[in-house]
């Protein structure tokens, strides 16, 4: 069999929801067996989300009004195709990964590739398109937390449509760093993970109006590769920004020793930012922080238009980002420290008045919804996943 890799793969249907039992999918090979794993284990929602993917408001209405949408949609896969074959050249383990993917679920490769593009995809601000997603992530650490542990909270925000096609999926490469992901079943990459040195990854998109000059992967299968190979939060930056990348993000990062840090990210630029002095805290939801990477946001004031999906026309694009995180700056100027009962209440928050909206940690709106939580232990190497909104918390534990 050559290197041996495994890799235990748990779907929406075994986690999410109380009294289920975690059934993991254990296979043994290189990264082609283990994308292999993974279409199979979740063959059904990934044929179920391309089956409905005209459901999803955002890819439909890029479709020229006069292409039928099998049409669009072949050419949307053909394209997808042809960017991810030159941009996985120097990246030969996502690109098996994606394969074995596609093999696994017995769909076509070009319909996977179609699936991992429209990771990135959703992330740009263009003339027609600001899609207002969500996502918040907060880190503590030393007298922030009551055990002195540092630990990640985030919350994913998408649609209810993708929900069955969340998993989660623990990793042993043949000579890298062992780790649990949580992914979305077509996609190579992960959202977020944490690995067996103690690193913890989490995303949330952001929306950049500047693009790759070549063809990149995507930011989810850059982490998942910095999982493999980085120790802590000094080496997964220094290796993530070197990295072309497909994408706009930001990147909450903690290492055993209690190094956090938010990380900005777009295709052709990034920024480091660390607790201010004496702080123990930081947190991020999707808009920048920092001056540099504001420069290719999206602007402050855009107004999502009418090429956009229809629950979101004449919103404002960072309206929500921007009370999200007066939320969470509210909630943690309290020093008390937290545990995870705490974090947890704070992923569940629904602002002042305790009303479920989109502008909450908890996000519950008519398009954007929180649909996981995900907290992140690197000193005990634990992840704690729940497949619902925080405010209905389920979790699920899983230690490497």
């Amino acid at each position: 069999m050559g290197n041996v890799v495994n890799q235990r793969v748990w779907g929406a249907d075994a986690v999410a929801g109380a009294g289920k039992k975690v059934v993991p999918v254990i296979c043994r090979g290189r990264p082609f067996e283990m994308g292999l794993a993974q279409g199979a284990a979740l063959r059904a929602p990934v044929s179920a989300l391309l089956n409905d993917l005209s459901d999803l408001e955002a890819f439909r209405l890029a479709k020229p009004f006069w292409a039928p949408y099998p049409l669009y949609k072949f050419y949307a896969e053909l394209k997808a195709s042809d960017y991810l074959k030159t941009a996985l050249l120097q990246d030969a383990a996502a690109n098996e990964r994606m394969e074995g993917i596609a093999e696994g679920a017995r769909i076509k490769r070009g319909s996977i590739c179609l699936c991992n593009a429209l990771e990135p995809f959703l992330s740009a601000f263009g003339a027609y398109i600001g899609c207002a997603h969500g996502c918040s992530a907060v880190a503590l650490r030393g007298a922030r937390t009551l055990t002195g542990e540092p630990m990640i909270g985030r919350n994913f925000d998408y649609l209810q449509m993708v929900k069955p096609c969340h998993a989660v999926r623990e990793s042993l490469p043949p000579r890298g760093l062992k780790a649990v992901e949580f992914t979305v079943a077509p996609l190579a990459g992960a959202l977020d993970g944490i690995n067996e040195a103690g690193l913890a990854i989490s995303y949330d998109y952001a929306f950049t109006i500047d693009q790759a000059s070549e063809p990149a992967p995507s930011i989810s299968m850059i982490i998942s590769a910095a999982l493999e190979r980085c120790r802590t939060v000094v080496e997964a930056v220094n290796y993530i920004t070197s990295r072309p990348r497909w994408g706009s993000a930001l990147l909450m990062l903690a290492d055993e020793s209690g190094d956090i840090a938010s990380l900005e990210l777009s295709s052709t630029r990034s920024c480091l930012r660390r607790p201010a002095s004496g702080e123990n805290f930081c947190f991020h939801t999707n808009r920048f922080r920092t001056t540099k990477m504001r420069d290719v946001e999206a602007p402050a004031d855009a107004v999502i238009n009418e090429r956009a999906p229809v629950a979101l026309r004449g919103k404002r694009l960072h309206e929500s980002a921007e009370r999200r995180d007066a939320r969470l700056a509210e909630l943690l100027s309290d020093p008390a420290p937290i545990g995870v009962d705490g974090l947890s209440q704070l992923l569940a928050d629904h602002g002042a008045e305790g009303k479920p909206s989109a502008f909450s940690p908890c996000v519950h709106s008519d398009y954007w919804n929180t649909t996981t939580s995900v907290q992140m232990f690197p000193r005990s190497r634990r992840m704690r996943i729940s497949l619902d909104r925080p405010c209905q918390a389920d979790y699920h534990e899983f230690a490497l």
